[in-house]
């Protein structure tokens, strides 16, 4: 009988980035290749590396490396071990039918590195899956253009394809809610925070369907005129999470983090987390738990800025609690969500 031409099925999966270790100097290199990407910073090359590159970096590199720092274990990088954690349970999952390869978007492990390993193993097709939750051009989109800039370099190019979102899929929303319920059966909480990474109206603008986006009541529902819009996904993710938690609209606040407004004078999205937390004890929301559902593993915007310098800014504004969920990490019931993602796929 013939041999089967049939191979393994390859998948990568690649998140964002972090720096080699917490030294400013390899702080600086992390940041010099993230915001120069032409998604991320959307300026002609002319003026972005110039001014990321000459002034931005310089200035921010050192202060990152001190958040960095306070972020470090013993295993490195929370974002890094998660993501390995991950891979390595998908793949006891997924059996040996598959290869599942680890890449990150911005220095190590790279995704040229991770997709060589599955083209080294003469994988049948490679399915993609960036762990970022919600579509944006500037998180999603540049994995997706990097990978299609490194495969278009290969003699023999495999199928492959992309699962560019995952807002409302099942098993990730039913993650966030079980780790959710945790929280709440230790304390009783006043309100709930789902605070997401920010990026600028004009990210959201550019990829408006057809005029579709208002930035405002037309994130009230998730269609197909807007099912990559950014915003509107950050605002489905929060509602079914809400609907899994029994929280009512108004137990609940949908807000974004992480700007660079301050440098850039750019909007970004908003309501800003930062600012909408502080007047909440004065209304006597004094109980506040805090979701980032914009992100599957703990890193810096999750650990730091919103599980310390958030609860210090409600604190200092009078509030008496403030907590944060934990990502999903390598929890079981986020395995086998990203094991059933790749199955349908």
């Amino acid at each position: 009988m013939p041999a089967s031409t049939k191979g393994r099925i390859g998948v990568l999966l690649v998140n964002l980035g972090t720096p080699d270790s917490p030294q400013t100097s390899d702080v600086r290199r992390y940041l010099n290749e993230f915001l120069t990407d032409a998604r991320v910073i959307d300026m002609p090359a002319a003026v972005r590396y110039p001014l990321f590159q000459g002034l931005i970096v310089p200035l921010r590199a050192p202060k990152s490396a001190k958040i960095y720092q306070q972020l470090w274990t013993e295993r490195g990088s929370p974002l890094l071990y998660h993501g390995l954690d991950l891979q390595k349970l998908v793949q006891e999952q997924l059996g040996s039918d598959y290869l599942v390869a680890f890449g990150m978007r911005y220095q190590n492990p790279s995704i040229e590195k991770a997709l060589n390993e599955l083209r080294a193993a003469a994988v049948e097709r490679i399915i993609v899956l960036p762990l970022f939750p919600q579509y944006a051009a500037a998180s999603t989109g540049s994995v997706q253009e990097k990978v299609m800039e490194i495969v278009s370099k290969w003699w023999v190019v495999p199928s492959i394809s992309f699962i560019s979102t995952f807002t409302n899929d099942p098993g990730f929303i039913a993650t966030i809610v079980e780790l959710g319920k945790v929280e709440m059966a230790k304390h009783t909480y006043d309100h709930v925070v789902f605070s997401y990474h920010g990026i600028p109206e004009r990210h959201v603008l550019k990829g408006s369907h057809n005029g579709y986006c208002k930035l405002g009541n037309c994130c009230n529902s998730y269609n197909k005129n807007n099912r990559y819009c950014y915003r509107a996904q950050c605002f489905e993710t929060s509602r079914l999470v809400a609907a899994g938690l029994g929280l009512s609209p108004d137990q609940y606040t949908v807000a974004f983090q992480s700007r660079l407004q301050s440098r850039l004078r750019d909007p970004w999205l908003q309501p800003y987390t930062d600012e909408i937390l502080k007047p909440m004890p004065a209304k006597g929301i004094k109980n506040v738990l805090a979701f980032s559902p914009a992100f599957v593993a703990d890193c810096l915007e999750t650990t730091i800025e919103v599980g310390e310098e958030f609860k210090e800014l409600f604190e200092e504004a009078g509030g008496a609690h403030w907590q944060l969920v934990p990502s999903l990490n390598s929890h079981p019931t986020w395995v086998k969500a990203v094991v059933d993602m790749i199955h349908r796929n």
